[in-house]
């Protein structure tokens, strides 16, 4: 497995990111400690966990599979946000919540540091500048060295850069987006902020839940049975497949089989492929649900796909032409 820089920053990570989110839930303990290892035997060395998975049991895991390991071999991100307690304070990125939240993960993960710290949504409750200076101080404190965003929209993210720039905070050096071949839309704002600013791009959801996974083939009236959108659907929630049961969503499809089949791969490791090669990707956080999983996402690393077949996957997953940008590509005078 290769490696990339995160931003404009020195810090190296595997180009694959190991996401922890089905820790201690699809996977048990055992489990979870298995995939931790084979992804490190792989030469895999980041890997992302959130307080929030499984109320705190996800980074509990990681934590314990830590102990018998080179902690600072290793790359480990988490993120703070969600709610962790019935109190009010008990969740978004205000300075009282994100001081406990950042004593709690690192009691969990039993570190003494945490790599990367990212502010897991946006909080519309809390002045930036708040957040922003809470986690300088944590970073000067020694107990975070880098810090991050998720689920930003553009202007968010460009302010959150711009009041760093100001005050002289520490700056966020990446962006955890949902993209993948179906949901481009950070393509929109947040790559090109991401671009223009420096930061790093690492992936969530780069198979879609599995609908990227080579499982879905058009003419299909229902997801597969005991894939994550059929559990949704079991549980009373359609939306997944509601929302991307259409044409685009099996154009896309139908191209990613045809690149597999002549590249010998799999589907999921050519959509996987088609995130490594895309403008400012750092990484894809790959969240198996079980080693058999792992193994074959792994598969995504030391090859490429051609011009004409990333080409060919670009185009057959357009997006959409909404204003202003269907005016402004009118407009572009550079090559885009």
């Amino acid at each position: 497995m290769e490696f990339r820089y995160v931003g404009r920053t020195g810090l190296q990570v595997s180009e694959l990111c190991l996401g922890a989110m089905t820790f201690g839930g699809d996977a048990d303990e055992q489990a979870s400690h298995a995939m931790l290892d084979r992804f490190v035997d792989a030469g895999g060395t980041f890997v992302d966990t959130a307080d929030v998975y499984g109320a705190g049991r996800s980074e509990e895991i990681v934590g314990s599979w830590l102990k018998s390991k080179d902690r600072d071999s290793l790359v480990i991100a988490t993120k703070a946000y969600g709610e962790m307690g019935p109190g009010p304070n008990d969740t978004g990125t205000g300075r009282k919540h994100i001081l406990a939240a950042v004593e709690a993960s690192l009691r969990r993960l039993g570190t003494d540091y945490i790599d990367l710290y990212q502010m897991h949504v946006f909080d519309d409750a809390t002045p930036m500048e708040e957040t922003l200076s809470t986690l300088d101080t944590l970073v000067r404190s020694g107990k975070v060295r880098f810090i991050g965003a998720s689920n930003y929209t553009g202007w968010q993210l460009q302010k959150g850069v711009d009041l760093a720039r100001q005050h002289g905070f520490e700056p966020y050096v990446c962006l955890q987006p949902l993209y993948n071949l179906l949901d481009r839309d950070a393509e929109f704002e947040l790559v090109p902020v991401c671009l223009n600013e420096g930061l790093g791009l690492v992936a969530w959801s780069p198979l879609r839940g599995g609908w990227l996974s080579g499982k879905y083939r058009r003419g299909m009236d229902a997801p597969p049975a005991g894939s994550r959108i059929d559990q949704s659907r079991r549980n009373g929630a359609n939306e997944d497949w509601d929302a991307y049961n259409n044409d685009r969503t099996w154009q896309v499809i139908d191209a990613l089989l045809d690149v597999a089949k002549e590249t010998g791969r799999s589907a999921a490791q050519v959509a996987l492929r088609w995130l490594l090669q895309r403008p400012g990707v750092t990484a894809p956080i790959i969240g198996a649900r079980s080693t058999e999983q792992l193994e074959d996402n792994l598969g995504a690393v030391g090859w490429t796909l051609t011009d004409e077949q990333m080409d060919r996957l670009t185009t057959a997953s357009p997006l959409p032409t909404v204003y202003p940008y269907q005016l402004l590509t009118r407009f572009r005078r550079r090559p885009a």
